[in-house]
């Protein structure tokens, strides 16, 4: 299965919240949640509840999309997350919180995964001193992110620097002078600043 390609803002329509996959452009006024509330499709005007097993399906979906993952590799990810110890649905979003491309998004360098996950992929982010192609790869407490040597004299890193006083990090990364970032300890659910019902995802699986 091939990675949705569509209009990003589509997304958000279909789930009836902002799923912030365009960064500051979803807190303005041309946000398409602003100006198109209906679904995408056709308007239909009588309305069905929505079933138990519907939620539970629409929360999968919004995390999902949100991290910008597919069906298979998100299940991959669920059966981690029920292999370690803990509750299931927190294990299963600080899997998803320590991707590569999320902590790149987390740390600042970009306005949305993404363009987060673009950065990776195009060879401008490393890990621990080396270079890193793969948005997907899980990092651990100790890691340290930072920006290829070539790519400092390009515009996202200029971009980067030039924003980075209004950005905020999240206490379990640390970013220093030299625009390096840590990772000083796993996410904690407090830590996620996104709506997510992990427990209708948990049910959704267990079925």
């Amino acid at each position: 299965m091939a990675r949705y390609t569509g209009p990003a803002c589509r997304l958000c329509r279909r789930q009836g919240e902002k799923l912030m996959l365009k960064g500051e452009r979803c807190l303005g006024p041309k946000c398409a949640m602003e100006r198109h509330s209906p679904p995408p499709g056709q308007v239909v005007s009588r309305r069905r509840r929505i079933s138990d097993r519907g939620i539970q399906l629409r929360e999968k979906q919004k995390v999902r999309h949100s991290y910008g993952v597919l069906e298979r590799q998100f299940r991959k990810y669920f059966d981690e997350a029920e292999r370690r110890p803990g509750i299931t649905g927190e294990n299963l979003l600080r899997v998803l919180e320590t991707r590569l491309d999320n902590v790149v998004y987390r740390l600042g360098f970009a306005d949305s995964r993404r363009q987060a996950r673009q950065l990776v992929r195009h060879g401008h982010i490393t890990l621990n001193g080396r270079k890193t192609d793969i948005p997907s790869c899980l990092v651990r407490v100790g890691d340290e992110i930072g920006w290829v040597e070539g790519s400092t004299r390009k515009e996202p890193y200029k971009r980067f620097v030039a924003t980075i006083e209004r950005r905020t990090t999240p206490k379990w990364l640390s970013l220093d002078e030299n625009m390096s970032g840590r990772v000083i300890s796993l996410p904690e659910r407090s830590d996620i600043d996104i709506r997510f019902d992990e427990k209708a995802i948990v049910e959704y699986y267990s079925r």
